[in-house]
């Protein structure tokens, strides 16, 4: 049985801001991502999650280290633009769309240059559009479109030139709750019926707890890494890390948990802990 292909691998990824006093963005970050796999990256505001995604996607140079994408090194590249173009998708926050081009055409747009015919071109994007829900919206300009269905349309484009991975930037911080979970449900989809390799930057945890494994990140470095069980499961281990569940496990018995009720918890988050 072969291992599977490696599609990511970062090593001693660092990246240092200023010329006086170095601020660490990213400090010595090593980690690898397999094919078809669903792995957020997590962590307060400026612990380095975007900067990651950056260097990941080629948009931003490190300082010291490498990024291997799909076996190649962006250090190596000529082209690096082309190389982008052809291998990396990337849905951001914002949209991003092109406001007086239409669904279908904004798919297409990363399909131009590629060698591939006008039919084709628009063959496929109507082919991705349908994957994503979107079946009959081709023609809408995002204007027409709702906060999710704009998203949707972005994930279409984001697959136009069948990338070796999705990165995705905080892709449900500006949808309501229905319309993100919309969204999170295609990229459920595309990984379990497609086998899209997905990287995903959140602040959110239950953003997270829907793929199937969490970077946890601090200070510009790794600092854990855990692999998604059962709801049940993630949710005691978002307690152990709460303010509450660290006194728990202390022995500090907040005034409303009875002594057998914080020896029970205890021991629940000392074995979601091990």
């Amino acid at each position: 049985m072969t291992d599977p292909k490696v599609v990511v691998e970062a090593i001693g990824l660092t990246k240092v801001y200023g010329d006086g006093e170095k601020v660490y963005a990213l400090n010595d970050v090593s980690f690898r991502v397999q094919a078809a796999e669903f792995v957020a990256v997590m962590g307060p505001s400026g612990s380095g999650k975007s900067t990651l995604l950056n260097m990941i996607g080629a948009l931003d140079k490190p300082s010291a280290g490498k990024v291997i994408i799909d076996g190649h090194d962006l250090g190596s590249l000529h082209d690096l633009d082309r190389f982008r173009a052809k291998t990396v998708g990337f849905v951001f926050q914002m949209h991003n769309l092109i406001p007086t081009l239409t669904a279908i055409e904004n798919v297409e747009v990363p399909m131009h240059g590629q060698g591939i015919s006008e039919r084709e071109r628009h063959q496929r994007a109507q082919e991705l559009l349908t994957m994503v829900g979107l079946q009959g919206r081709g023609h809408h300009l995002p204007s027409q479109l709702s906060g999710g269905q704009r998203q949707k349309v972005a994930i279409a484009r984001a697959l136009a030139n069948s990338p070796a991975i999705i990165l995705a930037d905080e892709p449900t911080g500006n949808l309501d709750s229905v319309s993100g979970d919309e969204v999170l449900s295609v990229f459920e989809t595309l990984h379990s019926q497609h086998g899209t390799t997905i990287m995903i930057v959140t602040h959110d945890a239950n953003v997270a707890r829907r793929t199937h494994r969490i970077l946890m990140m601090r200070d510009g470095k790794i600092v854990q890494e855990d692999i998604v069980g059962d709801t049940f499961t993630e949710d005691l281990k978002v307690l152990a890390r709460s303010e509450l569940g660290q006194a728990v496990l202390h022995g500090q018995t907040p005034d409303t948990l009875s002594p057998a009720e914080r020896d029970l918890i205890q021991q629940l988050l000392k074995r979601v802990m091990a």
